[in-house]
């Protein structure tokens, strides 16, 4: 029976990802998908949402201009084109990961993996043994067991992504990062979306001072949000609460989603609740068995799983990588406008922490963009330590990179308030708000 140096279970960002790592660091290696390569992320997940949500911005940019002076008589949105756009832009991803996976000598097993102790590896007919193996089978949509959720016919994020008319009413229930993502996607498109969180406020893992600009733009958007109320009854059209009934044509819960955990479950491995135990390291109970990605703790986030998948090889090759620090994994919401965060929040930090929120307005590239809604915070020691930062705004997901930067490369807002940056810029605010912490940004009101 042939023996590879590790076996990889699961091609999503996490698996393809350490898979092609310790390819290329000289290691045998198999993967193993039963589906799809690039996982949820890129098939039904991330990477579909976030096509739609640039059709939705482009959207909005065509109605902005109008307000400029520049008119457009009529928006006509060919939904069935954008989303054939979407499969395309899609499939040529997931050919570009067969094609890496390719050309790293990889062998690829399609089908449902079996794996034992002795780390035996089971596929359908075939079978072969490895050194070591990383668990990466990822999650799977939750849908809350509500009364009467078997007459409804509903979406969930593993369906959604196939629609082919855009609806013209859609009712979501969730208030995370995916439901909101979900109603920005399509309320400038025409659809009237309603979200249903019974929870008091909506991104509650997110940003505080975020959620009022967010919930603006929704409102503006024609967005109903419902929220602080209990899920009572779910119907074939509508949705039942303690705060009244809520009539809809088409349902997608986006309420979290629970993890793959049936290999290791039938390999009795020690587990933390719904999750896969696992040390600093990513190796579960069982020696020589890793697990990464939606299956463990920490963020569940792709990035956060190549990254993971990453350190498990760099373990299984001797190289005593770092452990993975949470405090320097970004956090991403791809609403308009975008907030993107790291580190520590405000109510999180010591208590002679610096706390420096620089707004939008006062840029000069965000405000001739027309984009101003938003601002750039900093949680810094009061010598200037980044204990965490947060942008709001549009391009948000990438500039956070620079103030993650510093603080990866052991720098502080002193490096970042030394920078010089390039004028006009919406980055420039940068260096102002960490000019801010010892009391020198410029514009400031």
């Amino acid at each position: 029976m042939y023996n590879y140096d590790l076996a990889v279970i699961g091609a999503g960002p996490g698996g393809y990802i350490a898979a092609i790592h310790a390819a290329k660091s000289g290691l045998k290696v198999a993967l193993v998908e039963r589906d799809k390569v690039g996982g949820a992320c890129y098939n039904v997940g991330c990477i579909p949402s976030k096509i739609m949500l640039e059709h939705s911005k482009l959207v909005q940019e065509i109605r902005r201009g109008t307000d400029w002076g520049v008119t457009v008589p009529t928006i006509n949105i060919d939904f069935k084109k954008l989303m054939k756009r979407k499969d395309v832009v899609v499939e040529e991803l997931l050919t570009n990961i067969e094609t890496y996976i390719r050309n790293a000598r990889i062998t690829l097993y399609k089908g449902e993996a079996a794996v034992t102790a002795e780390r035996k590896v089971i596929v359908g007919d075939e079978a072969f043994t490895a050194t070591n193996v990383i668990l990466a089978t990822g999650s799977r949509p939750f849908v809350p067991p509500f009364k009467g959720i078997e007459t409804a016919n509903y979406y969930t994020t593993d369906t959604f992504f196939s629609i082919e008319e855009l609806p013209k009413q859609l009712t979501i229930i969730g208030g995370g990062v995916i439901a909101i993502e979900m109603a920005f996607a399509l309320a400038p498109m025409g659809t009237k979306v309603t979200v249903l969180n019974h929870s008091s406020d909506i991104l509650q893992t997110e940003e505080p001072d975020a959620r009022p600009i967010i919930k603006e733009k929704m409102a503006a958007l024609g967005i109903e949000l419902v929220t602080n109320f209990t899920f009572e009854e779910v119907t074939p059209n509508e949705v039942v609460t303690s705060i009244g009934r809520f009539p809809y044509e088409n349902l997608l819960f986006a309420t979290g989603r629970r993890p793959n955990t049936q290999i290791a479950e039938a390999l009795e491995m020690k587990m933390d609740g719904r999750l896969i135990a696992v040390n600093n390291h990513y190796e579960t109970s069982i020696p020589g068995i890793y697990a990464i990605g939606d299956l463990v703790g920490g963020f569940q986030l792709a990035h956060s799983a190549s990254a993971e998948g990453i350190h498990a090889v760099d373990y299984i090759l001797g190289k005593h990588p770092k452990v993975i620090n949470q405090q320097e994994i970004p956090r991403c919401v791809y609403t308009h406008p975008e907030i993107a965060t790291f580190g520590m929040l405000e109510h999180e930090a010591p208590a002679d922490s610096i706390i420096i929120k620089m707004e939008l307005p006062t840029n000069p590239k965000a405000l001739l963009e027309g984009n101003t809604s938003g601002f750039m915070k900093f949680v810094a020691s009061p010598e200037g330590d980044i204990y965490g930062a947060c942008v709001v705004g549009d391009g948000a997901t990438e500039m956070i990179n620079a103030m993650l930067a510093a603080k990866v490369s052991g720098g502080s807002v002193k490096e970042l308030a030394r920078m010089i940056f390039p004028h006009p810029t919406v980055s420039e605010h940068i260096g102002d708000a960490a000019s801010a912490v010892f009391g020198k940004a410029i514009h400031q009101l």
